[in-house]
């Protein structure tokens, strides 16, 4: 759909050429006259972009401008004005307006501004769209789970949620700890700041401070320009360190300085730089066990341990099981475009199994057994063979002569072998005649 634009212009030559050169970009133009019918139309209709000359008959630029910031605060405003005017386009700029151009002015110019203001317009409205869905996506009523111990942590995040204390998230690894930071972030007041997430256990030991902290130009060789941190880039916001346990003990110090001044010094500066930033960490480290080896900063410990989220494992709430069976079928059937689901004994397969990989194995398991399926319906026998367990011996349908037949030719066999086929010496050895031997082996079919 094309973008609709209103053109406030009392000279008629500018208007009439301005109206023609933006059509022919493809936009539609309602060209009006003065202020009055300006704002008329601003009450009526929906316009991507408002274009209007500051001094007009009737209502001015700036009235315009006031009526669209209230009617539709994302659509751009362009100020049109003389050069003696250019004080009041100045003060329409600091009152919202996106630009102003001076008269006269060439229409290529007009274009690109236009352009500009549209992009911009577009950027921001997909920017709101992005974190409205993040928020929705990120809300406690989409963490999957009915048992007695998540319906405790959704309580615990209910209250996290409203306070920017620290939070300090323990769990094993697949048990969703980066989905509760970012639940976390997005239901608090700084959702429509950033979030930083960084992976501790990721970054290389030598990295760790200037991908944490950020570095002035000339910190060290290569250094060509000052490169922000982690912790700037989360300035206003968020930043969650998950698997902090697995921080130097050099870095864990800093991280202490943040956490009690809010400031941290890049490298290569000696000034400290200030930031407002909220500490969301996480750990499947028995972080208590790591300060009693020396290897995690008592101090630390404490200044995280504010507000403790803890995750059980999916081995201790497996009545949840069904429901995330449920839900991530449907996520990979959409991907799919598929329409599988699991036969409830597959389902109470999934539920015998310990999960030692949690949420994200079972999310996995349902992933491939949906990409691998012969039959819309999935079964036990399309698990895993791990989940699945050994399978049991099947109990051969033979009767008892058989089994006694077996065995008497399997014996007559072995004998024969060690006897090197001396039929004398394996009927003695056997304990029959060596015409009852010849039968056996006529019976048996043997050729030996």
């Amino acid at each position: 759909m094309s973008k609709s634009i209103l053109l406030v212009e009392d000279e008629k030559i500018l208007r009439i050429s301005l109206t023609d050169a933006l059509k022919a970009e493809g936009y539609t133009v309602l060209p009006v006259v003065d202020g009055d019918e300006a704002l008329a139309a601003l009450g009526e209709g929906d316009f991507s972009l408002v274009i209007t000359d500051i001094r007009l008959p009737g209502a001015s630029g700036v009235d315009i401008l006031r009526k669209s910031l209230v009617e539709s605060p994302l659509t751009p405003v362009i100020m049109m004005t003389a050069y003696g005017s250019i004080k009041d386009a100045v003060s329409a700029i600091r009152s919202g307006a996106f630009d102003y151009i001076t008269k006269p002015f060439d229409l290529d110019e007009m274009l690109v501004t236009v352009a500009k203001a549209l992009e911009v317009q577009h950027i921001t409205e997909e920017n709101i769209r992005l974190k409205k869905e993040l928020s929705s996506y990120y809300g406690v009523p989409n963490i999957i789970g009915e048992s007695k111990a998540m319906q405790a942590v959704f309580v615990l995040l209910g209250k996290v949620s409203r306070t920017a204390s620290t939070v300090l998230i323990l769990g094993e690894s697949g048990t969703g700890k980066e989905l509760i930071a970012s639940t976390i972030h997005y239901q608090s007041a700084r959702k429509d700041k950033p979030i930083i997430r960084v992976n501790c256990a990721a970054l290389p030991p030598e990295l760790i401070e200037s991908e944490l902290f950020g570095y002035e130009k000339g910190a060290f060789t290569g250094a060509s320009t000052r490169k922000p941190g982690r912790f700037d880039l989360a300035d206003g916001g968020t930043i969650f360190l998950d698997e902090i346990g697995d921080l130097p003990l050099l870095t864990q110090t800093k991280i202490l300085r943040v956490l009690e001044e809010r400031t941290f010094e890049r490298l290569g500066s000696t000034g400290s730089v200030k930031v407002d930033v909220r500490i969301i960490a996480a750990t499947n480290k028995d972080l208590v066990g790591e300060v009693k080896a020396g290897r995690f900063r008592e101090d630390l410990y404490y200044r995280l341990n504010v507000i403790p989220v803890v995750l059980p494992p999916l081995r201790a709430r497996k009545d949840d099981i069904p429901l995330l069976v449920y839900a991530f079928t449907r996520r990979f059937n959409d991907q799919l475009g598929t329409s599988n689901s699991f036969a409830p004994e597959a389902v109470e397969v999934l539920m015998n199994y310990a999960f030692p990989g949690n949420v994200r194995e079972l999310l996995n398991i349902v992933e491939r057994s949906i990409a691998l399926a012969n039959d819309t319906i999935i079964r036990p026998e399309d698990l895993p063979a791990h989940i699945i367990g050994p399978r049991q011996k099947k109990t051969p349908l033979t009767s008892l002569q058989g089994i006694v037949a077996d065995a008497e030719k399997d014996h007559i066999i072995k004998v024969l072998q060690l006897t090197k086929g001396n039929r004398s010496r394996a009927a003695e050895i056997l304990g029959v005649s060596r015409k009852t031997l010849w039968e056996k082996i006529n019976l048996h079919h043997l050729d030996l």
